[in-house]
This record gives C-alpha cells, structure tokens and sequence, in this order.
C-alpha cells in the first residue's frame, strides 16, 4: 500500500532562484524503509523536509494516505529528526524536551514524564533525562532528539543522517532499533552500509534530480553508478 508520493515536485528556497530539487517522483510503501543517497548539497535533506511537511513545493504535489501534504493531519502524522539535533533540543533537561510534544497535546506532567522515560529508554539513552543539553555528546543529543519523536508515535519517521555522530556500539543499536520499529521510515545517510543494513529501497539524488532507484542491495554494489554521482562503495561490499 502506497503511503508517500512525491508527484513531479521542483523546490526553490527564494522566488526566481535555481531549483534544488527538479522533477522529483517516487513513492515509499506503507511500514518500508526507504533511503535517499547523495552526496553533499544534492538535496537531500531539502527533500526530507518536504516529506515531513517542514517545506512546500514550489511545484508538483506530495500525496501522504491520499491527501496533499500540506493539511494538518499530515503535519501531525509525520515526525523529523534533523541532522543537527541541537536545533530540536532547547529545554532545560532532556525528558521535559522528550515529552515537550505530549505535554502539547494535553498529557499531564507524571504522565509525559513517564512517557519520555520509555522513550529514552527505547533508543537507550535513559540515564541522560535529567541533563541539560549542553552537557551531552552529540550522539546523546541524536538520541534524545530521536526519542522525541518517536514519543508522538508517528506514522513516518523521517530521519537526516541519523548514523553521522553515533560511535560503533551506538550505530549497531539504531540499527537494530529502526529494524524494529514498525511505520514508514524515510532516512537520508551518507553511510550506505547503514543503507545496505535497513532499508527495502534506495533512492539516489544528484544535482537535486533522482539520478535512479533501486531495491537493496541493487545499485549498491555498482562501484561506477556509485562513483559518477559521488558515492563510494559500502565497506561492507569491499570485503
């Protein structure tokens, strides 16, 4: 069942300006994993703040559930974790910036309290609830930045390199935990063995056009494809 589709969609951030994005389509089916890969400044973050309802096209439309993006039950049903976590975080301790969205809809304290407990707790990072955000590495902050958006339950999680500033262990825990949650996943990541590991299909942009798709592993293992939009091959596929 189809969930997103992008139809035909131009996006340019001033009036008269070049367009970062040009004739993008494709469509994401309902509980997969999609992954958007490029290299830096292709346009991809711009395309995920698209689908989150952050942006509006300039041209084209973008169909969630069969509704224009743009209404507010697909502003709700959608949840984004931008690549620079700091931008998300702003309260004075990590669960009141966790449980900042329920509190929003009407949750009483004890009960968002507890809510951003679990939600910490889902993505392993419990023990920083009480921290203010300065006070945390920037692989806290993607956590707790992440464990704010998964405490709204969304039905598409939209994610900007999530793996960028994660060590080893923390990396291999996302990975296991995306795998587990169960809703549309739109993820954009330089990291391709990330890509090899979670997602059904991959969509490859290159100077704000989609340069082709595939399923997984497919172009993945293309060491030309790769190379002639930027891209190097997966560490995993050198082995």
């Amino acid at each position: 069942m189809e969930h997103i589709r992008f139809s035909d969609i131009y996006f340019s951030y001033e009036k008269n300006a070049p367009p970062v994005l040009s004739a993008v389509s494709f469509s994401v089916e309902k509980n997969k994993t999609v992954c958007i890969a490029g290299s830096n400044g292709c346009g991809k973050s711009t395309l995920l703040q698209l689908a989150a309802c952050c942006l509006k096209p300039s041209c084209g439309a973008i169909i969630i559930n069969g509704d224009e993006s743009q209404n507010s039950r697909n502003k709700r049903e959608s949840g984004i974790v931008f690549q620079e976590p700091d931008h998300q975080l702003f309260m004075p301790s990590i669960w009141e910036d966790v449980a900042f969205g329920v509190l929003k809809k009407g949750m009483s304290v004890d009960e968002a309290r507890a809510a951003a407990f679990n939600a910490l707790k889902m993505v392993e990072a419990e023990y920083i609830a009480e921290k203010p955000p300065y006070k945390l590495s920037g692989g806290e902050k993607q956590r707790a930045a992440l464990a704010g958006v998964l405490i709204m339950q969304p039905e598409i999680l939209v994610l900007d390199e999530p793996s960028a500033a994660l060590d080893p262990r923390a990396r291999k825990n996302l990975i296991t935990l995306l795998r587990t949650i169960k809703c549309t996943k739109l993820i954009a990541s330089h990291d391709l063995d990330l890509v090899l590991d979670i997602a059904d299909k991959v969509i490859f942009v290159h100077n704000g056009k989609i340069a082709a798709q595939s399923s997984v592993p497919g172009l993945l293992t293309d060491k030309a494809f790769l190379q002639s939009i930027g891209l190097e091959l997966p560490l995993s596929v050198h082995q």
